[in-house]
């Protein structure tokens, strides 16, 4: 008993130091800790023209419900977006309602009497000057916004997060041959439904070779179309509020992303009509759109302000990761990738 004590004792004094080493190590940041770490160069100032504020009718409390849209940059679905602010310089979407909502899918808005199954009335006469699109502008042949220096190192930097965000040692890759690399690259950020999947310009997007979108993640802004050949002018918009639908990628065109008040669009009433609509003895349901304005037409002191971080930073290539392999105390096993929806790219309001 003596000499198993004896070694109990020896070991313990070897395991001391060991666990006092441990103790001693940093805690691994959890990927909220990195973004608040972020130095002020990495955030990227959100122009006001590229924001919608839409104003619900308050809530059953007579609580206010305020929702932001991020409208998307160049090159990606402009001709919609100028749709969206000639609807909203025409006032057009005052007055319009939250006709569809439709559990783990979508939350979808425009006049009630246009296009929609339970259409009682007129449908509102739309403004002048609304563009046309072809199916064809759902996707684009390069991912870089006019202007942008250096496609090349814009297009690095964009495959190695997405390689780290898909739990890939960079470095170890850099050491394989050229031919390898790809193999491996190309296989580390295929998805389901892409052949790659990375971020620029602060939103997500997929692709394959020359060809490239943005994608249906949780908050996404797409336009309500019907059959083809019809793709929608923007008079009815959805956002994303269940599982990511990759599947309607470069089936509608993506417009924006909900930056703040996602609770009040996420957690409406569901309709029991099909595709979710609300039915005529469901109107009552309908929530009232009062106004959407861009917000850089709104009086300079109700301009609400955003930035984002930077997708091209090192702070979000390491907070990308992080969501990959979570080393934070909470988690046992890490991931080894995340999906390019799990990464949400964040954004925070710039107080005034």
């Amino acid at each position: 008993m003596r000499t198993l004590l004896l070694a109990a004792s020896a070991a313990l004094a070897l395991a001391l130091p060991l666990a006092a080493q441990e103790a001693a190590k940093p805690a691994a940041l959890a990927p909220s800790e990195i973004v608040a770490a972020a130095p002020k160069a990495d955030w990227v100032a959100i122009p006001a023209e590229d924001l919608l504020v839409m104003t619900l009718a308050p809530d059953a409390e007579g609580k206010p419900r305020t929702v932001v849209i991020q409208l998307m940059p160049a090159p990606f679905s402009q001709g919609w977006v100028h749709n969206i602010r000639l609807f909203a310089r025409a006032k057009w979407y005052d007055g319009i309602s939250v006709n569809r909502v439709q559990d783990n899918y979508v939350t979808q808005w425009g006049d009630p009497n246009y296009d929609n199954p339970e259409a009682t009335g007129k449908p509102k006469p739309l403004p002048e000057g609304l563009k046309v699109m072809g199916e064809a502008e759902y996707t684009v042949s390069s991912f870089v916004s006019p202007g942008t220096p250096n496609r090349a190192e814009r297009q690095q930097f964009a495959t190695i997060t997405g390689l780290l965000a898909a739990g890939v040692n960079v470095e170890s890759l850099a050491a394989l041959p050229e031919v390898e690399q790809a193999k491996t690259a190309r296989s580390a950020l295929a998805d389901r439904y892409s052949l790659f999947s990375a971020f620029t310009q602060g939103w997500p997007f997929a692709g394959r070779e020359e060809e490239f979108w943005p994608t249906h993640c949780y908050g996404m802004v797409g336009v309500g179309r019907n059959y083809s050949p019809d793709t929608g002018s923007g008079a009815e918009l959805y956002t994303v509020i269940g599982h990511a639908p990759r599947h309607l990628d470069r089936n509608i065109a993506l417009v924006g992303r909900v930056i703040e008040g996602m609770q009040h669009l996420s957690s409406l009433p569901r309709g029991s009509g099909d595709l979710g609509f609300y039915t005529a003895e469901e109107a009552g349901k309908r929530t009232p759109i009062l106004s959407v304005r861009v917000a850089s037409d709104l009086p300079a002191a109700e301009q609400p302000a955003f930035e984002y971080l930077s997708t091209e930073s090192d702070t979000f290539a390491t907070y990308a990761e992080a969501i990959a392999n979570r080393r934070d105390p909470f988690f046992i096993t890490p991931a080894g990738g995340a999906d390019i929806c799990n990464i949400r790219v964040p954004v925070r309001r710039v107080a005034d």
